[in-house]
């Protein structure tokens, strides 16, 4: 292949990852800054860390938030997720359907999903779930730029899904924002590609 046509292919395949980068950076963005709460079949809490048995405060807030949802009587069913990470005494799932019983929600309104290890399964695990249930619609709880990915996995599931983040969590310096959205189209890009 000659020497111009390899830089010109190069440039091609470049300007195409500049591109995909910037329209998923700002998918990622817009979908963090909408709360979509409504009427839905169940609310499902995405884990975040637990440790000895309690929630981690990032994980705290998502389940205070969807406390709050289901006492507002967006749907009848909270489903929580998460397995074991490296504490093999509890799962993320299992802790978080625990704290939301002290925030007075029954037991029997309560699923707790408890073997994901990432989010990708999470998506797919609690897919199963509602669809052995007859549910069709959810609205998820997690931060505000993990949104995007979570719609898109859930949807490929046939899962109609609504965001609703958690208050505050956005982190406040700008080099920390960047960060986060960045690692989100990394993680997003990785998916489409089948290789997370």
């Amino acid at each position: 292949m000659p020497k111009t046509l390899w830089s010109k292919g190069l440039l091609v395949v470049l300007l195409a990852a500049v591109s995909w980068v910037a329209v998923i950076y700002a998918r990622v963005v817009h979908q963090s800054g909408k709360d979509e709460a409504r009427r839905t079949d169940a609310i499902v809490v995405f884990g975040a860390a637990q440790y000895g048995g309690k929630p981690s405060p990032v994980y705290k807030a998502r389940l205070d938030h969807a406390a709050h949802l289901y006492h507002q009587g967006l749907a009848p069913i909270v489903i929580t997720t998460g397995g074991a990470g490296a504490d093999p005494d509890f799962t993320e799932g299992v802790v978080g359907r625990e704290y939301l019983k002290t925030l007075g929600i029954p037991d029997s309104q309560l699923i707790a999903e408890t073997q994901s290890p990432d989010t990708a399964e999470s998506a797919r695990r609690v897919a199963t779930i509602m669809r052995t249930n007859g549910m069709k619609s959810c609205v998820t709880v997690s931060d505000g730029y993990h949104m995007f990915r979570i719609r898109q996995m859930l949807t490929r599931e046939n899962i109609v899904a609504y965001g609703s983040p958690r208050p505050y969590s956005k982190p406040h310096s700008l080099w920390k924002r960047n960060a986060e959205v960045l690692h989100e189209v990394t993680s997003y890009t990785l998916w489409v590609l089948h290789l997370s």
